[in-house]
């Protein structure tokens, strides 16, 4: 049962039934096709049918970037985080959350469903994938950090204490420091969380190096119980 109207997505099916599913959020102002290119550079096995999904989010009033209206996951007030945008970020968990139980309709098991993001959509990837009450294969964090972390303590799945976290950031990046990344890997380590943290040469963007690298971590995710 969904608890909001569904995201409109751009998706990519494999060639036979999709046996698992990678949810791909993307960064404030972008849209589901800024990653829609990516799929073919991660060089996972044809034999692992994967089904992209690349939801846009909604269109919104951005306080930070003087009122303009662009897509974004929750508005930012300001990059403080007493000015993060509670019910906007949780607003959005739900659309996210809505679209795994769709995936797991379609027949794909939550334990080979990725919740993926860069930048803000980073941010709803671990606000989402470490509240989702069923067990997933894990979350991939790009130049991203975690949203209201006080609220885990109690707000954690019991489901996903043992999830996987791929975590990986610029070193240069002027949008997202990295050491928000580097203090969110810690965090989540402090939880029990195990974290495979990535830090490269670049700004606030992705590389090739770390989207092979996030294609050898999702062959290991997403084959994990195929054999259960």
């Amino acid at each position: 049962m969904t608890t909001t109207q569904l995201l409109e997505t751009v998706e990519q099916e494999p060639t036979g039934r999709a046996e698992a599913c990678v949810i791909w959020l993307h960064g404030l102002g972008a849209d589901g096709n800024d990653f829609v290119s990516l799929p073919p550079e991660l060089g996972t096995p044809s034999d692992l049918p994967i089904r992209y999904v690349f939801p846009h989010a909604p269109e919104m009033s951005v306080t930070l970037n003087k009122g303009m209206r662009m897509r974004a996951w929750y508005d930012i007030v300001s990059l403080d985080s007493r000015g993060q945008d509670e019910p906007g970020i949780r607003r959005s968990a739900a659309s996210i959350a809505d679209l795994v139980g769709r995936e797991i309709a379609r027949g794909v098991p939550s334990s080979r469903i990725v919740l993926a993001g860069f930048s803000q959509g980073a941010a709803m990837a671990l606000f989402t994938g470490l509240r989702y009450p069923e067990p997933l294969a894990g979350i991939v964090a790009l130049s991203g950090y975690l949203p209201l972390l006080e609220s885990l303590s109690t707000e954690a799945a019991a489901a996903n204490r043992e999830l996987e976290v791929f975590q990986a950031h610029g070193r240069h990046d002027d949008v997202v420091p990295q050491t928000l990344g580097r203090e969110c890997a810690d965090h989540l380590r402090s939880f029990g969380y195990a974290v495979t943290w990535h830090d490269y040469a670049m700004a606030h963007e992705v590389c090739l190096e770390e989207i092979q690298e996030i294609g050898r971590w999702l062959v290991t995710a997403l084959t994990r119980d195929r054999d259960k």
